[in-house]
């Protein structure tokens, strides 16, 4: 069973549409990566399948008591509010020291509890991120541009550390990207979204797909750059694109 599905499902703001006829749907463990210009209706159709925002047409169905991690594209927190990582780790559920201690080490940010969510680098803000969404032992984490303002290594090592975690706990990963460099090899689908799914396969049908070039052009020789690992989950890629409405 799939964890979310969405059929035939159109969003509209003020009567304007948003995103229109989209079918999507995301299985355990798979990676699905969400690619499109600004506007596209990316976040649009994050906030649809998490039940923030209900469609206007077609329908979303979500496994019975789903459990979901979610890493926001970004979070603001006033300077002057004192905040540690370890208070806000336990924002809106307490845990245990224990459990957060291990929700850090897990993520590459051990040691952190004392610090001031103010005070740390960019890298080490996505991470604490990435550790409060694992304290809820999700089925699926949904990160939502998780890699904003990170520089090309910190963008490398922070797509290695979510390969490594869907592969130690089983978790499906939705994640919307604007960056074209950075979509992972181990993604099982990417979606070419612009107000509709353009096309959607694997990675390098993706690539090559005329609905793709079409949107992006071939700036960047009309490829997505690729991160190679050695990853343990796999699934069965699309053959071809599969073309939208």
């Amino acid at each position: 069973m799939n964890l979310i599905e969405a059929k035939d499902m159109t969003l509209r703001y003020s009567g304007a549409p948003v995103l229109e006829h989209v079918d999507f749907s995301i299985a355990p463990g798979e990676i699905v990566t969400v690619i499109g210009p600004n506007g596209s209706g990316k976040s649009t159709l994050l906030k649809a399948l998490l039940g923030v925002m209900a469609p206007t047409g077609g329908t979303i169905t979500r496994q019975p008591n789903l459990r979901i991690g979610y890493v926001p594209q970004e979070l603001f927190i006033d300077k002057r509010m004192p905040l540690t990582v370890a208070r806000f780790l336990s924002m809106p559920h307490r845990h245990t020291d224990d459990a957060k201690a291990r929700a850090l080490q897990r993520v590459g940010a051990e040691g952190l509890e004392s610090r001031q969510m103010t005070g740390l680098s960019g890298g080490q803000f996505q991470r604490v991120l990435l550790a409060r969404a694992l304290l809820s032992a999700p089925d699926i984490l949904v990160m939502d541009e998780p890699t904003k303002g990170l520089d090309q290594p910190g963008i490398a090592a922070f797509y290695q550390l979510i390969e490594d975690l869907r592969r130690e706990i089983g978790c499906a990963v939705l994640l919307v990207s604007h960056d074209l460099h950075v979509v992972m090899s181990a993604s099982d689908r990417v979606i070419c979204l612009n107000g509709h799914i353009c096309c959607q396969g694997a990675p390098q049908v993706v690539s090559n797909a005329p609905e793709y070039r079409a949107l992006f052009g071939t700036g960047t020789g009309g490829t997505l750059a690729l991160y190679q690992h050695e990853h343990g989950h796999s699934h069965d890629p699309a053959d071809g694109c599969d073309h939208g409405h």
